[in-house]
């Protein structure tokens, strides 16, 4: 099956996901980190992209933004690659690519679909660190929604802002949220919509991205359709 167009729509959050090349490391140290976040940070505002959420690991990172324009997405992406690869390898010694090809991305619908989004980003050091728990981890927005500490790059989505009416009560909503983990399928649905191109929302969600870009929004059902009965034939249910 030829690879989907990237999904990318002006107003809408998406979750985007990097890889290291060959599942190496994309940062080697909290120096490198920091390059990333400076680095992201200058190119969100240059293209007035908001970034909701986000968890840098060792080998991967994932965001959860919303851009401008359709365009603005990739441009932000290209110029932190350009800025920050440049300068890992001049700092490492090294020549050639840094990410698993292009960056993967989908578009989330506001409400449930979101705060799930925001979950399995910032629940991604306690998956694969179970000894630490998710507030703990401090290369990812949790700290920052959780009132530990403010963080300049975050611009808190509007599904933050409802989840409480003082920021206590955001913050104590969220921190309920971060303790109670995604199940399996959850984060088999996550990982894998933004991997794969596929829409995050509910069927009427997914219906008018259908109309309004002509591409598949989820994949289709396996197995072949059922066969409408014949005039007469029982119906089996």
């Amino acid at each position: 099956m030829a690879r989907l167009p990237r999904l990318a729509i002006a107003g809408l959050a998406h979750h985007v996901i990097q890889r290291g090349h060959n599942r190496q490391p994309i940062f080697l140290d909290d120096e490198d980190r920091i390059a990333y976040l400076h680095a992201l940070r200058e190119s969100a505002a240059l293209h007035r992209v908001a970034v909701h959420a986000y968890v840098l690991m060792s080998d991967h990172l994932h965001l959860l933004v919303t851009p401008p324009t359709a365009e603005a997405l990739s441009k932000m992406l290209q110029a932190i690659g350009r800025r920050y690869v440049a300068a890992f390898n001049r700092r490492h010694d090294r020549i050639g690519t840094l990410w698993d090809g292009r960056f993967r991305a989908t578009v989330v619908q506001d409400g449930p679909h979101l705060l799930a989004c925001m979950r399995y980003i910032e629940q991604n050091p306690w998956r694969l660190m179970p000894s630490l728990p998710a507030a703990d981890y401090p290369w990812s927005s949790a700290m920052h929604h959780l009132g530990r500490r403010r963080d300049a790059l975050v611009t808190a989505h509007a599904c933050y802002w409802r989840l409480g009416n003082t920021p206590f009560e955001r913050e104590l909503a969220w921190q309920r949220l971060l303790d109670d983990p995604l199940t399996p399928e959850e984060v088999r649905q996550q990982t894998e919509s933004a991997i794969k191109g596929w829409a995050l929302g509910s069927g009427a969600f997914l219906a008018e991205l259908r109309a309004s870009c002509e591409r598949p929004m989820a994949p289709r059902p396996r197995g072949r359709p059922a066969r409408a009965p014949k005039s007469g034939e029982p119906v089996v249910s």
